[in-house]
Formats: C-alpha cells, structure tokens, sequence
C-alpha cells in the first residue's frame, strides 16, 4: 500500500489540469477535477494498487476483474466520456451522448495532465493524442464530440499546449456548445 505515492500522484495531477483548466477560462471545473479520487471509494483502491508510472485501475481490474474505483470515478466527472454514454432509445442499445463543450475541454487537459504525471520527461505535446489513437476505437462517443476532441488534441499535437488553450478559451467565449 503506497498512501504517500498515490496522493503525491492524484494531487500533482490535479494541479496540473488546475492550471490548464484556468488557462482556458475553466475556474469552477478546474478546482472540482477529481475531487472524488480523494474519497474512500476511489483513494483506498489506489493506493493499494499504485503503480507510478500509470492508473492503478489497471492494477485493480486485474486483480478483481473490475475496477470500483473507475466505475466510481467516471460515473462522478464530466470530463470522461464514459459519462455520457446512455441508451440511445428504441432498441439501439449504447451511445455516446453530445459532451457539452466545456467538458469536452477539461477532457483535453486531463490527457495532458495525465501523460505528463505518467510520462515525466517522456512527454510531448504529441502525447495526450497518440494515447487517443491507441485507444479511440473502442471509444463510444457522439460523432460530434469525437470530432472536437480529436481536433483539440490535434491542435495541442501541431500548435503547443499554449494554442490550443487560447483557441480553447476563446471558443468556449464564443459560445458553450460547438
């Protein structure tokens, strides 16, 4: 059980999407991102499954064959995906749901956070988006949402962390939905 490791991890972290979340004009989400990691539910399981170089949910998941602390976790932040997925009505089973814009972009600080805490001097702002490919396509989310992540973490990749926080913040000036 690593307390002191998995609290210097979640708290680093959280600084960090803090800081990007402000830089985007995003005051009220970037205090609140992942205050449920604090919680028993979530800050228990990661510290007995800390890992250091990446989520312990992985670890969690191996070991009980489900993560709770995830479920507890996406089921509490916006700024997952896995938030917005509901039934699509009728008999179309699963979908991912518009993500309001704001969510979309704390989204887009959270990966960079995250590759940043977990890559140390590995990272580059082509990191948070190659992490998106090696994933994006198990991902279940509205094609327009899709689309604005997958432009913002472009723009972070070619333009720089301080670009696409601009553009972020003058969009979401401009108007809460794209």
């Amino acid at each position: 059980m690593n307390i002191r490791g998995h609290f210097s991890t979640i708290t680093h972290h959280k600084m960090l999407v803090m800081k990007y979340c402000f830089a985007c004009g995003l005051y009220k989400q970037g205090l609140a991102h992942d205050l449920s990691k604090y919680s028993p539910t979530e800050f228990i399981p990661g510290c007995i499954y800390y890992q250091g170089d990446h989520s312990p949910n992985e670890a969690e998941r191996q070991a009980k064959g489900y993560t709770a602390a995830w479920l507890h976790h996406k089921g509490c932040n916006r700024h997952h995906l896995e938030y917005w997925i509901d039934y699509g009505g009728g008999k179309v089973g699963l979908v991912g749901m518009k993500i309001p814009l704001r969510y979309i972009c704390e989204m887009v600080c959270d990966r960079i956070a995250a590759s940043q805490v977990y890559m140390k001097d590995r990272y580059t702002d082509a990191s948070a988006w190659e992490y998106y490919q090696r994933s994006k396509d198990h991902y279940l989310m509205h094609p327009e949402s899709r689309a604005m992540l997958e432009k913002l973490l472009k723009m972070v990749r070619d333009k720089g962390q301080d670009a696409a926080f601009a553009y972020m913040k003058a969009l979401l000036g401009l108007h809460q939905e794209y």
